[in-house]
C-alpha cells in the first residue's frame, strides 16, 4: 500500500506538519472516486507532479449519498480508500463527510489544492478558503471525458 490513511484529522494535521518541516511541498485534492477510471489517475498524477506529497481526501459513503442520491456510492468508502492507497502517486488519504472540504484546507493549509478540469480556478469552491492562507489552486487532468457516472449509464444500457 503506497497511500497512508489517516482517519483522524489531528494525526492528519500533525503528519502534514511535520512533512512541511522536512520543506515538502504539499498538494491536496478530493473526491469521490466512487469508480476509479482514467480521468481520476490523470487527474492525480498530474496533482503529484505538483509537489512532493499528494494528499487525498476521499468523500465518505454518506456525503455521496448526499450529493448523489440514495443509490450511491456503488463501492463503500473502505474499497474506495483501499484502491486509492495502492496508487504509486498518492501518499496520504483521509475521508471527509462535510459538502466541501474547506475545513480540512484550513487545516492543513497545503501549498496547492488541485481540482479536475471540470473546474476553473474561478469556480472551485474551496477558492477563497484556499487563498485565505496563501494556497495556490491548480487545475489537472485532462478535459472531463470521463465521469463514474457516464460508465455506470454505459453498464445499464448494455444491459437492457
Amino acid at each position: 500500500m503506497a497511500g497512508k490513511l489517516f482517519k483522524d484529522v489531528t494525526l492528519l494535521q500533525q503528519h502534514v506538519d511535520n512533512l512541511k518541516k522536512q520543506h515538502k511541498k504539499i498538494v491536496f485534492t478530493n473526491g469521490g472516486f466512487n469508480i476509479l477510471h482514467v480521468g481520476h489517475i490523470r487527474s492525480l498524477q498530474d496533482a503529484k507532479q505538483l509537489g512532493d506529497v499528494l494528499v487525498v481526501a476521499v468523500n465518505s459513503d454518506a456525503s455521496l449519498r448526499q450529493i448523489k442520491g440514495i443509490n450511491y456510492p456503488l463501492i463503500p468508502e473502505n474499497e474506495r480508500l483501499e484502491v486509492l492507497a495502492a496508487l504509486e502517486c498518492v501518499d496520504v488519504l483521509t475521508i471527509f463527510s462535510e459538502p466541501t472540504v474547506d475545513s480540512l484546507l484550513l487545516k492543513l493549509k497545503p501549498h496547492i489544492h488541485a481540482k479536475g478540469t471540470d473546474y476553473t480556478k474561478e469556480s472551485v469552491p474551496e477558492r477563497e478558503t484556499v487563498l485565505s492562507y496563501g494556497g495556490k489552486i491548480a487545475i489537472v487532468g485532462d478535459a472531463k471525458d470521463h465521469s463514474s457516472s457516464s460508465i455506470i449509464s454505459r453498464i445499464r444500457e448494455s444491459l437492457s
